[in-house]
């Protein structure tokens, strides 16, 4: 028994897209992403959360400017 050709995947995509429909696979799809998301989401957790403007990201960061070293 080989593996299987792109025309075994094509009959199955069509008899798959026949059984469920473009409309059910559709929001079966966009089902999955949301899951997706909420999981990364989930793994990610509050600390790795990307900050918002406005928010202070490390309490430990000073933020100066750098003066320019003089000679004596």
């Amino acid at each position: 028994m080989g593996g299987l050709s792109v025309w075994h995947w094509l009959i199955v995509l069509l008899v798959v897209v026949l059984v469920f429909g473009t409309k059910k696979l559709g929001n079966m799809g966009g089902d999955i992403g949301k899951a997706v998301k909420g999981f990364k989401d989930g793994v990610r957790g509050e600390d790795d959360k990307p900050a918002t403007p406005g928010q202070v990201v490390d309490k430990t960061t000073i933020d100066a400017e750098a003066k320019e070293k003089t000679k004596f």
